[in-house]
């Protein structure tokens, strides 16, 4: 294979010297924070603090790397002076080695992580070993040593039980000396023999060295424990050298929101591939409008162990991206964030990402990429659009909102301060016969309310915020698409908000499942609080869809504001995820805030 990144090989019983940041006495006040040397973080900090405007074309930073930066800033600590979470008891649960917890009603609520401590989880990927129904992994957003590290979950028995655990990233060494401070992002993907993968984006807290690392986990161990992927004596005891998918050392550049799928389709001519998408800011491209943050690629063939040189795949359209670009390139697709990989049954890649090169402001769109099962996909050439799947109205409240947490310049969904991040929560799935679905939210049933007006300022906005969840679909490829489908239009949510949704399709294309946020039970509308809904949509490639609606939340899910939780008020992760697999019921995982012993914080639940 052409081009492959350099692996990271970790020095043996030699002594390393590590770089540690220390901030002298408690902050008084949140700074963006002289340890940044990165010029996109730095500079995302102060905006999200309120200290720098954001133009119309810059996507943000995802939520999980902004986290650790305005923890590291004070910010977080800053604004928890004079609040005090309820009281809270340790103690272990039975059937799992951890604090497990299950809520029981028609459906049950299973606890994933096991970490009995009030810390962060959020931001959870889902995958299903294709060999071993019940084999399942996770990963999640995980501060329970601190800064985000990253969390893995497994399970054998169908998400009754789990254990979790931290990948072996931390060993390994960048070129300059540094390792990752942090870890955000986590992705989860099987391939057709039943290996497990977990890729995540490791940063130093300086921002200068920005790496996607991936670990395996070989097929009898299913995600059980990680080790390197290269082939070598011992493989499974070794923690290096991990597969690196892309690193820079580059203050100019950070590398963000990546996700990976592997083919796991034993009869398609790249059964086993990798794939990895992720979002490439440039501070200084020296064009356009100076920077830009286009969707790159790599693929290993070699079972994640070595990867090919990223490339740039969002491309140009004339007709779709006409303002904003940041390239020579007046066309470029490339201010982007969240790209979303799947594999065709017979090989071929989509990669569905958020794009902002349009002139009005709040409304930008979702687009698709796709490279044939004939053709490699490491060069650019193989790709084909990008095609215009639907516009999006990113038209939510505008933070910030010190009551709710709402970042400086984010957006959303009052009363609730969470990151309303509409490019992220657009996922694609397809069935064996070629049938492509996207899901996704926006606020254009909401942007005319008098009472939480679109762009409006979200101190001052009050409920009901109408914001919907839609599908759209292609029967030819993903070159043209019907108009989106309110998945959530009138009874029972009428106009109450429900955000962060994700997809899948069963293979046999009889139903598209779709898991959300929902604020539309009981008076959580103007409380606050929420649930998760699974929707059912039969027929979804029709004219007329039959829609279903599920409950999986046994209880309403508290608000975190900065009253109840300081630490984690507007964060609630980028996405959810619903896996789909089987032509069974899905498997569903989410960040819910029911804590243990009255507390509000967030843990990782699951639930089929």
């Amino acid at each position: 294979m052409k081009g492959r990144v350099r692996l990271l090989l970790g020095p043996v019983l030699v002594p390393i010297l590590v770089a540690v940041y220390s901030f002298a006495g408690q902050p008084q006040t949140a700074s963006p924070g002289p340890f940044i040397k990165n010029n996109v973080l730095r500079l995302e900090l102060a905006r999200d603090l309120g200290k720098a405007s954001r133009p119309k074309w810059a996507q943000p930073v995802s939520s999980g790397v902004m986290y650790n930066l305005l923890l590291a800033s004070g910010a977080l600590e800053a604004r928890a002076k004079g609040t005090q979470a309820p009281g809270w008891g340790a103690g272990a649960g039975l059937g799992t080695a951890g604090c497990r917890r299950t809520f029981t009603g028609f459906v049950s609520n299973t606890r994933v992580n096991q970490d009995c401590g009030l810390r962060r989880q959020a931001e959870e990927s889902i995958a299903v070993n294709p060999l071993h129904p019940k084999n399942l992994i996770a990963g999640q957003n995980d501060s329970r040593v601190g800064f985000n590290q990253c969390g893995i979950d497994f399970s054998f028995d169908g998400g009754v039980t789990w254990g979790d655990m931290l990948p072996p990233f931390k060993q390994v060494i960048f070129p300059n000396g540094h390792v990752g401070d942090f870890c955000s992002d986590p992705t989860v993907t099987f391939d057709s023999q039943g290996n497990a993968y977990f890729g995540g984006l490791s940063l130093s807290l300086d921002g200068l060295d920005s790496a996607i690392l991936v670990a395996k986990s070989n097929a009898p161990i299913g995600g059980a424990f990680y080790h390197s992927p290269l082939m070598q004596p011992f493989q499974i005891y070794r923690d290096v050298p991990m597969g690196v998918a892309a690193l820079d050392e580059n203050p100019n550049i950070a590398n963000d929101k990546e996700l990976m799928v592997g083919d796991s389709n034993p009869d398609s001519p790249k059964a086993d591939n990798l794939y990895m998408v992720w979002t490439r800011f440039n501070a200084d491209t020296g064009q356009g409008v100076g920077a830009d943050s286009p969707i790159f690629f790599s693929q290993s063939t070699d079972g994640g162990a070595t990867w090919s040189t990223g490339i740039e795949i969002s491309g140009s359209n004339a007709k779709a991206c006409t303002v904003f670009s940041g390239e020579k390139d007046p066309n470029a697709c490339d201010q982007d964030q969240g790209g979303h990989v799947i594999v065709g049954h017979d090989g071929t890649v989509y990669v569905g990402f958020g794009n902002g090169n349009t002139p009005e402001n709040g409304i930008n769109q979702h687009m698709i990429v796709s490279c044939p099962p004939s053709a490699d996909c490491s060069q650019v050439s193989a790709w084909s659009g990008p095609v215009k799947i639907t516009d999006d109205y990113g038209t939510q409240s505008v933070g910030p909102d010190s009551q709710t947490g709402c970042p400086s310049g984010r957006q959303c969904l009052p009363p609730n301060g969470y990151r309303v991040y509409d490019f992220v929560w657009g996922s694609l799935s397809i069935d064996n016969s070629g049938v492509l679905y996207f899901v996704f939210s926006d606020y254009r049933n909401g942007q005319d309310s008098k009472n939480c007006p679109g762009l409006g300022p979200a101190a001052k906005a009050t409920p009901p915020c109408n914001n919907d969840v839609f599908y759209s679909y292609s029967t030819d490829g993903g070159t043209t698409w019907t108009d989106p489908f309110n998945v959530t239009a009138g009874r029972p949510f009428g106009e109450t908000a429900q955000w962060q949704p994700w997809g899948a399709v069963t293979p046999n294309g009889r139903t598209l499942y779709v898991a959300f946020y929902d604020r539309h039970y009981g008076n959580c509308e103007f409380t606050g609080c929420n649930d998760i809904t699974l929707t059912a949509v039969r027929n979804a490639a029709t004219a007329s869809p039959k829609l279903s609606n599920q409950r999986l939340t046994t209880s309403s899910m508290p608000n975190l504001v900065v009253a109840n939780n300081p630490l984690q008020a507007g964060f609630l992760g980028d996405y959810m995820w619903l896996a789909a697999p089987f032509n069974k019921a899905p498997y569903v995982v989410w960040a819910d805030t029911r804590g243990r012993h009255g507390s509000a914080e967030e843990d990782i639940y699951f639930a089929r």
